[in-house]
């Protein structure tokens, strides 16, 4: 199974800040000792041209050169450097070649990405690009530029985005709002960041304290609707090890085999319908960063199974 790193990107931050910028290797050294069946390859960087499927021009290009406006800035939480702007293309990157190699493959990964709070002209919440809208929309037109066989019509490319990161994923809600070739779901937690949500096509909010049962459960009936409303071509998961009841920022309650079953019927539910899956990890914030690696593990062991599966 191929999965996309670009931990070697590192951006620098400052002493004492909380986003934990180690996972990435952290997690790329777990799976290279316990998962020796991942094939690791570097993410590439995205292009200007596919960052504009889902952004302004003008907010590339500030970002690019470091123009970007001090507030956006804030409101992402990274200073500005070369090595920011370089791993916010990377990230975006590997979400977009794990997206490809998914629909020849089945399954796909990058180690990175889920940056779900970024609008189209602005980012926020360590989100610099939008990963998820920038590889929804580019793998649709590339989809569309192929021929069909003769005689044979060639369907759009549904996308439904699966985010269980336990916070809304405002950005991607926003930016596909009138978009009915994107389905945006999200399962979040009520009382967590973004505080003003925005519109998904199915959002299911979660009260402080929720555990295993009460989100299996909420995930069914989404998973449900989601399959009674659209019919997706392709899925992109953003599987968030967020909602860990060791986890810093979550205020959920899920233990590691809560998350590892909602990873499974997340992956079951595509597999059964023969819909292709691209992965990104999405938050982690433990106050042990050893426990979000390993939730993290999970979601690979999951994913590789169901990998292996898609190769009969």
């Amino acid at each position: 199974m191929q999965a996309f790193y670009s931990d070697n990107f590192v951006l620098p931050l400052p002493p004492g800040h909380r986003f934990p910028m180690a996972k990435y290797q952290l997690l790329r050294d777990a799976l290279t000792a316990h998962l020796p069946q991942v094939q690791f390859v570097q993410a590439p960087a995205a292009i200007n041209a596919e960052l504009a499927f889902a952004h302004h021009p003008a907010y590339i290009g500030a970002i690019a050169d470091g123009s970007v406006d001090a507030k956006i800035l804030r409101d992402i939480g990274f200073p500005w450097s070369p090595a920011m702007a370089e791993r916010a293309r990377r990230s975006v990157g590997g979400t977009l070649a794990a997206a490809r190699v998914a629909l020849a493959q089945g399954v796909s990964a990058n180690l990175a990405g889920g940056t779900h709070h970024a609008y189209s002209e602005r980012g926020g919440g360590f989100c610099v690009f939008n990963d998820l809208a920038v590889t929804a929309r580019v793998l649709q037109a590339e989809w569309g530029r192929v021929r069909p066989p003769p005689g044979q019509r060639r369907l759009p490319l549904n996308v439904a985005i699966i985010d269980l990161d336990v916070h809304q994923g405002n950005g991607t809600a926003r930016i596909f709002a009138a978009d009915d070739s994107v389905f945006t779901l999200s399962v979040h937690g009520a009382n967590n960041f973004p505080f003003t949500k925005e519109t998904s096509d199915l959002d299911v909010a979660l009260p402080d304290g929720c555990t295993d049962d009460g989100y299996l459960a909420a995930l069914e009936h989404a998973l449900q609707t989601l399959q009674d409303r659209f019919t997706p071509g392709l899925v992109l998961y953003l599987a968030g090890a967020d909602p860990h009841e060791g986890d810093r920022l979550g205020r959920l309650k899920l233990s590691f085999d809560g998350l590892q079953a909602r990873d499974r019927r997340v992956f079951d539910w595509c597999f059964q319908r023969k819909i292709p899956l691209a992965f990104a990890m999405g938050g982690g914030y433990g106050h042990d960063i050893a426990q979000t690696v390993k939730v993290q593990v999970n979601t690979y062991c999951v994913a590789l199974e169901y990998w292996r599966r898609w190769q009969k």
